[in-house]
């Protein structure tokens, strides 16, 4: 396992759509670790590959209940609103107010390539529609209601 650099906005590759996943490799396996160990190291509750410089539909997150791999993530249905502070590792000491779902539905591929159905409210939601947006050249930034605050300014407020 390594650490991946981090991809910081302005870098050309978090515009652009993620291609799919079609098969498992040694190379996807390895990036998938990767990803966590890169995460994990930064923070970070969720990464795109997008964000580590590969353009692959391929998300790893972790909010606390356990890690999950999605492999060409969709949202098959989202509920609710919740309105907060959201970051991004790719924006580093920055934190804007972001309007997601409360509730998220997601079908992907496994680490074993299987069928997943995730389903996750409040941070897990939000997590989840941070990530997938990656996944199709979309940051947090271009949802950001009104102008993005420095991190110890967030945390006064």
């Amino acid at each position: 396992m390594a650490l991946r650099n981090i991809r910081i906005l302005g870098d050309e590759i978090l515009k652009k759509q993620a291609k799919e996943v079609t098969e498992m490799t040694p190379k996807i396996e390895e990036l998938i670790d990767d990803m966590f160990e890169t995460m994990y190291d930064a923070n970070g509750c969720g990464l795109a590959a997008p964000q580590v410089g590969i353009r692959k539909r391929i998300v790893v997150i972790d909010c606390g209940d356990q890690p999950l791999v999605l492999i060409n993530p969709e949202i098959l249905e989202t509920s609710g609103e919740q309105t907060g502070q959201e970051g991004c590792l790719s924006v580093p000491g920055k934190v804007g107010i972001v309007t997601r779902p409360n509730y998220a539905k997601v079908k992907a591929l496994d680490e074993n390539m299987d069928e997943i159905i995730v389903e996750g409210t409040e941070l897990l939601a939000r997590c989840l529609c941070h990530e997938i947006d990656h996944l199709n050249g979309i940051m947090y930034v271009d949802k950001a209601e009104g102008p993005l605050m420095d991190t110890e300014e967030a945390e006064e407020n």
